[in-house]
């Protein structure tokens, strides 16, 4: 099998681990500031795959593609230093507030500029739940897609088969190239960072990261062509605005609460059948079950 050239979606997203009060802004999108700041996890099982790929077959490239603002690069940065090649950052404030739909859009017309045989992503992102962007992406790039991918077993013959974990089981499929998979979280853990790539790429930056650099940073990026993270805007992938941000977002957050679970009170059962009837009407009655 010739090498691969594999494209890896990922996204970094705010820690919802941490959420609080000011999780959220007024118009109902998420406010990142408030948030640390994490590499998606489905999406560090699916670079895996694809650095397992890249191992497997000689001549496999990883590109990794995220849409954020600037300080999203840090995830490209995270992928070269386990052994992705290159990186793309699609950044613009015209992608603000995009939900899946004009997510997809945005990240399809990037893909279509690259030469890609595989698109590999995770699942679903842990600030949407929603498990959309990569089906829709693989719809407008009228490309095959697997979902709740496992593992990818082999890519032969212009086919890759893939191990899927399904709520009863797992199945194994085949799929023809060009193909976009998602990765379930039960695939493998993505492996630690190494340290020579991370030597190797410590300093790479973006364009808009390199505004700031100093004349000595500038020189080694033009010495070390490697270290420039691409960068595109809404005009390097000739998208149309109309279909970007909140004007091209037809999903909207209507209402948003915090619910927080407290323990007031505990109950000890002897187990009698009488207790649980009387427990369990106690519980339909206040609206806790049924």
């Amino acid at each position: 099998m010739k090498g691969l050239k594999i494209v890896v979606l990922a996204k970094q997203v705010p820690d919802t681990r941490n959420v609080g009060k000011d999780a959220m802004k007024a118009d109902g999108t998420v406010n990142r500031a408030a948030l640390p700041a994490i590499f998606n996890p489905e999406d560090l099982n699916a670079l895996e795959q694809a650095l397992r790929l890249k191992d497997r077959y000689e001549g496999t490239t990883v590109t990794v593609l995220t849409m954020g603002p600037g300080r999203a690069a840090e995830v490209i940065r995270e992928a070269l230093y386990r052994g992705a090649d290159n990186g793309y950052l699609l950044t613009d404030r015209k992608f603000a507030g995009s939900d899946t739909l004009a997510t997809s859009y945005a990240l399809a017309l990037a893909v279509k500029q690259m030469d890609f045989d595989v698109v590999i992503a995770g699942r679903q992102a842990i600030d949407g739940d929603t498990a959309q962007v990569g089906p829709q992406i693989a719809d407008k790039l009228n490309i095959p897609q697997v979902t709740y991918a496992e593992e990818i077993l082999s890519a032969q013959d212009n086919k890759v088969q893939i191990k899927r974990r399904l709520e009863r089981g797992i199945e194994v499929v085949e799929s023809a190239l060009p193909t976009l998979v998602t990765v379930h979280s039960s695939a493998p853990e993505c492996r630690t960072r190494n340290a020579k790539f991370v030597m190797k790429y410590k300093h790479a930056r973006t364009m808009g990261e390199l505004q700031d650099a100093s004349e000595d940073y500038l020189q080694l990026q033009k010495g070390r062509p490697y270290l420039t993270i691409n960068e595109w805007s809404v005009d390097d992938i000739k998208a149309d605005v109309t279909h970007l941000g909140l004007s091209g977002s037809p999903t909207k957050v209507k209402k948003i609460e915090n619910v927080v679970f407290k323990a007031k009170e505990a109950k000890i059962l002897e187990g009698q059948a009488h207790e649980i009837d009387s427990l369990i009407q106690e519980l339909m009655a206040n609206h806790t079950i049924g």
